[in-house]
């Protein structure tokens, strides 16, 4: 299993943009230096005293050329807010400078906030991700091309740099409700999914659908499952608790307010009106290197996850120096035994 590191560069209560700047980058590295795979940029705007992660091609590209080996993942980019030939050109020169270290999550962002903030309707969101990423595909792999859509029309344009990986970077779209899953499979593309809005046993439940999509469709094999999940190590079960209950609690109830603007207002209400006990129990995987490892590799075996994330600060609120010892206690005592 590959073993990545989700992170939104947090920006904590108290702390300036430089600092949460400061303090992720650092953390990217050191995932290098204690052997994580890859590293995974959120994309979110307008996220005040949460996150200073909106331009992550341009953070990826601070973190291709501090590191040798670790992959640059994008978890996700949101597709109906980007013009997509500058999208196309802009991860093609992350993957030149990167040298071909990119992957390349896409999705549609479930906070109604981001697309007002662009003035984009968020009914268009569908829309808009299919035409981008149509787009995208054919800005990579066709020396010109011409494109008659609904929300962007190209006459013969070729876009350069094409990608360092041909045909471009791997590809795998985010699914957050139930019928995307499906929707991912058809389109025969390597599925990620996230606990964050959506519980464990919502994912579990829920592969199903993904996988029967993709026989539908006809596609050979078997889909890719990548997945991220909240997790945090500690040597006791109540140090974990300790360390994270206010961070946590501040990021589902905070996030349930957002999404209580748009479609999924049921997913808003039991967000921001669950317990610690039940984040702990079913939206998080937060304990001991014991407990961590035997959950994770229950829920690798019910999804058949090949690609871990894990998010070591849910909410933003977790210190630098504590989320650093969980990443080493993670490293030392829970990767080796998920390899």
């Amino acid at each position: 299993m590959e073993i990545g590191l989700f992170t939104e560069f947090e920006w904590r209560s108290g702390a300036d943009e430089a600092q949460a700047f400061g303090d992720s980058l650092t953390q990217m590295t050191v995932a290098e230096d204690l052997g994580y795979d890859a590293v995974w940029l959120a994309e979110l705007h307008f996220q005040k005293e949460r996150s200073v992660l909106s331009s992550p091609l341009v953070v990826g590209a601070a973190i291709a050329a501090r590191t040798k080996r670790v992959k640059v993942g994008l978890a996700v980019q949101i597709l109906p807010l980007s013009h997509p030939l500058r999208l196309a050109e802009d991860v093609a020169t992350l993957d030149h400078v990167s040298q071909g270290r990119l992957d390349f999550g896409v999705g549609r962002s479930g906070l109604p906030g981001q697309y007002a903030g662009f003035n984009i309707p968020l009914g268009e969101s569908q829309e808009r991700f299919d035409e981008t990423l149509e787009i995208l595909r054919k800005a990579w792999t066709q020396d010109r091309f011409t494109h008659e859509g609904k929300y962007f029309q190209f006459q013969n344009v070729c876009v350069v740099p094409k990608p360092y990986q041909k045909p471009h970077p791997p590809l795998r779209v985010a699914a957050v409700t139930e019928e995307t899953y499906a929707a991912v499979g058809r389109l025969g593309l390597p599925i990620f999914l996230a606990v964050r809005t959506s519980s464990i046993s919502e994912l579990k439940r829920f592969i199903g659908g993904y996988h029967a999509g993709w026989r539908e469709a006809g596609h050979p094999g078997r889909g890719e499952v990548g997945v991220i999940v909240p997790v945090y190590v500690a040597d006791t079960e109540r140090l974990a608790r300790d360390a994270t209950e206010a961070s946590a609690m501040h990021f589902y109830r905070s996030v349930g307010e957002a999404i209580l603007a748009g479609p999924r207002r049921a997913v808003g209400e039991r967000l921001r009106r669950m317990s610690f006990d039940e984040v702990l129990k079913d939206f998080t995987v937060f304990g001991t290197p014991e407990s961590v490892t035997e959950r994770l590799q229950d829920l690798r075996a019910a999804i058949d996850a090949t690609k871990l994330c894990v998010w070591m600060n849910v909410g933003s609120r977790v210190p630098h120096e504590r989320v650093l010892a969980s990443m080493r206690l993670f490293a030392d005592r829970v990767a080796p035994r998920l390899a």
